[in-house]
């Protein structure tokens, strides 16, 4: 798929037990490309274990798919139940362990942080973040679920973290003017 060593082709994960969200994209200057986007549905699995091992095994077939460059992850928010808090840790570091045995860079984000890559705004809703998301590439994200699009923030972000940092904006209207390459996808 990629047409010269600038591409860059990243695979963009929302890490969860109960649901993991995955996006792919491939970048190739300021022109981007959704390849896939989609969530694994776990919550009814049997135990932890088996969940930890769907989740490898997936991120394990999605590389052998796309082949991606680099891998970006959104990285645990302190939660108030711990318990929660050390599984989310489990999912997170067992996609990551998917990564590392391809030997792909794996690159953290808070939520704060794709937030503002995406908006301008690190408080912004979900809503938000998925009508910046769809604005950008010019895709309906009407029906896609929101751990899926929560990936699709996280590929992106990496993508503008490594390409186009955000200019500070108090408005959405100032974050479009002083960031105009985010609307020429």
């Amino acid at each position: 798929m990629k047409a010269n060593l600038s591409d860059k082709i990243i695979l963009g994960i929302d890490p969860g037990t109960r649901v993991m969200g995955f996006a792919i994209i491939h970048a190739s200057g300021n022109k981007l490309e959704l390849l896939e986007i989609g969530v694994l549905r776990l919550a009814t699995e049997p135990s932890h274990a088996i969940r930890l091992s769907k989740i490898y095994k997936r991120i394990l077939e999605l590389i052998t798919l796309h082949l991606p460059d680099e891998v970006s992850i959104e990285s645990p928010f302190q939660g108030k139940n711990a318990q929660s808090a050390i599984k989310l840790g489990r999912a997170q570091g067992i996609a990551m362990a998917a990564a590392i045995s391809r030997e792909i860079p794996i690159i953290e984000y808070a939520p704060r942080k794709i937030k503002q890559s995406i908006t301008g705004n690190g408080n912004a809703s979900k809503e938000q973040v998925s009508a910046m998301l769809a604005t950008q590439l010019h895709l309906n994200l009407d029906k896609v679920p929101s751990d899926a699009t929560d990936a699709l923030a996280v590929a992106l972000c990496h993508h503008y973290q490594k390409n186009a940092p955000v200019k500070g904006a108090k408005s959405w209207g100032q974050f479009v003017k002083n960031n105009p390459e985010r609307l020429k996808v």
